[in-house]
């Protein structure tokens, strides 16, 4: 397997929010040895809908964000996000750490790894993608625990259901296009622990090497 992945420099992890991409990304990154990046930190967009650690109010702009745009608009506001803002860097990112000008391999993790906005980048020498899925209860409840969903007042809950709401779209549309281009993933209730979701990803990889190497 490590020589396998020896062919392989640069690691995509995509999913939905809440999936677990960061927890993967970082402990993958310290067992390979590897730099870890989250896209979340390459552009701003309109955060979570619910108080965040270290502040005391939702910002209006992200309470206006949630109230006021559909379940369809919200996904397609933040793919177009991805797709103007932080595709470019991820693309200039990526390259640079497959050819080895870095000198550095990379696990690079984020929602804005979309299957449709990287495709092009899977498919290049040195990179490989993998995208992490879960049930829609997962999600929600997740979400909820993380929001403290069961104690804020009803405005605030419906902003929550909302990106709920457009989380599960998110999912959905993404395991559509991973199946259609092909593409490796792991439903992340199948394993208990992340070291269980880490040796999965790195047999999928190796795996997918070889299936590669013998077309």
């Amino acid at each position: 397997m490590n020589k396998l992945i020896d062919e392989t420099r640069v690691i995509l992890i995509g999913g939905s929010s809440h999936v677990g991409k960061s927890t993967l990304g970082e402990y993958l990154a310290g067992k390979l040895g590897w730099n870890y990046l989250s896209t979340d930190k390459l552009a701003r967009h309109p955060g979570r809908p619910w108080v965040q650690t270290n502040k005391k109010v939702i910002p209006q702009h992200v309470i206006e964000h949630y109230k006021n745009l559909s379940t369809e608009a919200l996904l397609s506001d933040v793919l177009l996000h991805y797709e103007k803002n932080v595709l470019p860097q991820v693309e200039a990112i990526v390259r640079s750490h497959a050819s080895g000008l870095s000198m550095e391999c990379l696990i690079i993790e984020g929602s804005a790894l979309y299957p449709e906005l990287v495709k092009n980048l899977v498919r290049e020498n040195g990179v490989k993608g993998i995208w992490l899925t879960a049930s829609d209860q997962f999600f929600q409840n997740r979400i909820e625990r993380e929001s403290n969903f069961d104690n804020v007042g009803e405005d605030q809950k419906h902003l929550i259901e909302k990106f709920i709401d457009r989380t599960l779209l998110y999912n959905n549309r993404m395991m559509e296009l991973v199946e259609q281009l092909g593409f490796i993933s792991i439903d992340v209730k199948s394993t208990s622990t992340v070291e269980e979701v880490s040796n999965k990803c790195m047999e999928l990889i190796s795996n997918q090497v070889i299936h590669n190497l013998t077309r």
